[in-house]
């Protein structure tokens, strides 16, 4: 008899281009389970207006081009359900009961929280929506009855959360959702061209839509070891954002490089023209597969309506247990 599979749910925020970080911390993680889970995976446009509210109407502009990304890097309609998080109503409604649940402590003291309240202020974040994030989140995991969530290990207090909002409601109603469990991802160092870490606001991404010419020209002029200022130079490749790339892309070949960088004899042009090699090597097929998905008009537009339609007819489902959970099976 075959063993039913496990539902994991995941999603990312629509808030611009993917660059090669999302790539290597997550879509390649997420296309290798596929085959082993229930995948959902969700367009989060609600989570991205908790700090991104006043520029709600480039949402529709960033979801495609996400769409586009997520598909070249090996998410498979076929396999997923790919979805978007405003599409699908019952995670509102299941957000706003499992609010009426959630001590306010709880969400203060989020570690995510308070720390973005303190470094992010260049944004309005004094709303209730991005205080009251986490519970949403409770909500897109518990909604599709999801046992499993990925995640890098910083997010664990999100999952913890949602775990101790899951109990409570089981508590308070009855038991309607498995608790979640985390399953940690293997997120290697990405720094950005500059070696602060990866971001498009730091304007130091590699994009996974980036073109060839726009990989050499970012290569050629990516930061090396501050200390290495002439050929010959010994180098310090672990405080290098182009060394750190090369144990991402040429993983064989780092123990040479280090090698030969610490004694002076490999010089940062070179080492970077031996980056480019594997880098573009890896994102070539990449490529390829966006620009046929671009030629298709209309393609990813239509696979996130059909793995919408896919998510609500579930969370439907799921909802309406929960609305007898709650009221019981008499409510008007």
């Amino acid at each position: 008899m075959a063993l039913l599979k496990k539902t994991i749910l995941s999603g990312m925020r629509p808030t611009g281009k993917l660059h090669i970080g999302h790539l290597l911390g997550v879509l390649n993680n997420w296309a290798s389970l596929q085959d082993e889970y229930n995948c959902y995976f969700e367009v989060a446009d609600w989570h991205a207006l908790t700090s991104e509210f006043a520029g709600a109407r480039q949402l529709s502009a960033n979801i495609r081009e996400m769409a586009v990304d997520w598909l070249s890097a090996g998410l498979d309609p076929e396999k997923s359900v790919m979805f978007v998080q405003s599409g699908v109503p019952e995670h509102a409604e299941l957000h706003l009961l499992l609010s009426m649940i959630t001590p306010l402590p709880w969400l203060e003291r989020c570690p995510t929280y308070k720390e973005q309240i303190n470094e992010i202020k260049d944004k309005d974040l004094s709303n209730y929506g991005f205080l009251g994030y986490p519970v949403l989140q409770a909500a897109d995991i518990l909604i599709y009855k999801a046992s499993v969530v990925p995640i890098g290990q910083d997010q664990l207090p999100h999952v913890e959360l949602t775990r101790e909002i899951c109990r409570r409601f089981n508590n308070l109603y009855g038991n309607v959702f498995p608790e979640p469990v985390h399953l940690f991802t293997k997120v290697p160092k990405v720094l950005g061209t500059d070696g602060r870490k990866m971001s498009k606001s730091y304007n130091n991404s590699i994009f996974i839509s980036d073109t060839q010419e726009d990989c050499v020209k970012k290569i050629k002029t990516a930061f090396t070891d501050p200390q290495k200022m002439r050929k010959g130079d010994k180098g310090h490749p672990d405080c290098c954002p182009v060394f750190m790339l090369q144990e991402v892309y040429a993983p064989g070949q780092v123990p040479e490089i280090r090698k030969d960088c610490e004694s002076g004899v490999l010089n940062c042009v070179d080492c970077k023209k031996a980056l480019l090699e594997e880098l573009l090597k890896a994102m070539d097929p990449i490529r390829e597969k966006r620009e046929k998905i671009l030629a298709q008009k209309g393609r990813a537009e239509e696979i996130l309506r059909e793995g919408t339609k896919k998510a609500e007819i579930t969370a439907k489902k799921n909802m309406a247990e929960v609305r007898e959970a709650v009221f019981g099976k008499n409510h008007v």
